[in-house]
């Protein structure tokens, strides 16, 4: 190969390195944090977790110790500094309580609530139900003997997640995470929805939190709302409409 050819070549390839050195990056996805409610775990989003995959979104479901508000803020702190860019967080039932405390946090771009509380600064979630319906499923709370709160099998099957199979809320009473009674009355201290743009999935047939009440704080905060006909985890029995929530906020992100 003669002196000119490899210098033909040599600037070619100098040329398309210069080429992609100047070509700006392609925009990753955000990251997409979850954070469950009382009565369950992580697992609670196994079934939305692979819709969201398959779009390729990278998923972290946070595992609450539902021992305090501070305790659960901490703890989903820790799983959104963990990500390499920004994140859409979302929270089911109490869960929306802590990701309005730790969605306050520069790396956190929007917040989706799926029958969630949406708390405002100073309130208690144990107060955000005066002058609504009270929900069936809050007679169903056996506390143990330290003040941990467990639901009854009845309260899982027949309240929580009536739209699922027997064997399937059985499996979720044996295995359900408990939440500190003394955790209700813990005070938000930041809203976050009050910064980040919010999204809402209201579960019309909820016995946990009256729909009325989710529509009430969906308006609130200005979110964008959406209902879905199912129980109060409609992440177990109707998760490709939570996805498409969850990926809709996703998509939003610039």
């Amino acid at each position: 190969m003669n002196f000119l050819k490899l210098t033909t070549l040599g600037l070619a390839a100098s040329i398309m390195a210069a080429s992609a050195a100047a070509a700006p990056p392609a925009e990753a996805k955000p990251s997409v944090v979850i954070v469950h409610g009382a009565f369950a775990d992580g697992s609670d989003w196994a079934k939305v977790i692979p819709l969201l995959q398959a779009k390729g979104v990278h998923v972290v479901a946070v595992q609450n110790p539902l021992s305090s508000l501070a305790d659960d803020a901490a703890a989903a702190k820790r799983a959104i500094d963990a990500q390499p860019g920004k994140v859409v967080l979302v929270g089911h039932s109490w869960g929306g309580a802590v990701i309005t405390q730790a969605g306050d946090n520069p790396k956190v771009s929007a917040l989706v609530y799926v029958a969630a509380f949406a708390p405002d600064v100073g309130q208690v979630i144990g107060e955000l139900g005066k002058g609504f319906p009270t929900p069936s499923g809050v007679a169903h709370f056996a506390p143990d003997p330290a003040g941990w709160l467990y639901l009854t099998p009845e309260g899982m099957g027949k309240h929580f997640a009536q739209d699922l199979p027997a064997a399937t809320t059985a499996v979720m009473a044996a295995t359900q995470g408990p939440i500190l009674g003394s955790a209700f009355g813990d005070k938000v201290s930041v809203a976050a929805w009050k910064q980040k743009p919010s999204w809402y999935l209201l579960a019309e047939s909820d016995r946990m939190i009256a729909p009325e009440l989710q529509r009430s704080m969906a308006k609130a905060i200005n979110a964008k709302l959406s209902t879905v006909k199912s129980s109060h985890v409609p992440q177990q029995s109707q998760p490709a409409k939570v996805a498409a929530v969850i990926l809709d906020a996703v998509q939003s992100v610039k």
